[in-house]
């Protein structure tokens, strides 16, 4: 690499954040539309941050399966290594990154597992290669090698060809329930505009304007 690390930077230039909406969720769904008709492949994809019982942190990408005034839902295998530390310690944060906007929201704030019949409607709803994959994969653990899911997810081919394939019952979906949010918008000269909002306990936002 000829490159040096330190030199790759930009100059963001794209947009500005002069004034937000009082209603964060008013402001997260501005922006997530604007994602959505932006060249971006994955706008519901976000970093999910969690901790496990040693205090050590853990990231990776997941996918928004919806969101309103309640929080930002996703679904995923509950005995997987998120599923694990979410049960041991439920607060966690979430960074969508937009990059063509030069844009970042942030999350945190405490995860609770969705009521059964929210995770069953979402299961009924997904591809059916993609339930079967749910049911195949021992998400987060040791597998000798490759062969072990693809057999048996051909196994699960047969055994549900004609039928409906019902929500394994370790898998299904979380809400994060946020008591901050902040916006992020990149601005030239790395002056970059940010918005963060506190939960405050009677239920509405206090909003302030915070130095980049």
């Amino acid at each position: 690499m000829n490159r040096d690390v330190a030199d790759l930077r930009l100059n963001y230039t794209q947009n500005v954040l002069v004034t937000a909406d009082p209603d964060p969720w008013v402001q997260f769904q501005q922006w997530f539309t604007d994602a959505c008709t932006a060249p971006i492949r994955e706008p519901n994809a976000m970093t999910l941050a969690t901790v496990d019982a040693q205090g050590y942190p853990a990231a990776r990408i997941v996918l928004m399966k919806g969101f309103d005034a309640q929080g930002i839902r996703f679904f995923t295998n509950m005995t997987s290594t998120k599923g694990q530390e979410l049960a041991h310690h439920p607060q966690a944060a979430l960074v969508f990154w937009w990059e063509p906007l030069e844009r970042q929201v942030r999350f945190r704030g405490e995860v609770t597992p969705l009521p059964t019949e929210l995770s069953d409607a979402y299961f009924r709803q997904r591809p059916r290669n993609s339930q079967l994959g749910a049911w195949a994969s021992p998400q987060s653990q040791e597998i000798p090698h490759r062969e072990l899911l693809e057999e048996r997810f051909a196994q699960l081919e047969r055994e549900y060809s004609n039928r409906e394939i019902p929500r394994p019952p370790h898998w299904g979906g979380y809400c994060l329930a946020p008591d901050s949010i902040e916006f992020w918008q990149g601005r030239p000269s790395r002056l970059h505009d940010r918005i963060a909002y506190t939960r405050h306990p009677d239920g509405h936002w206090l909003q302030a304007r915070l130095a980049p």
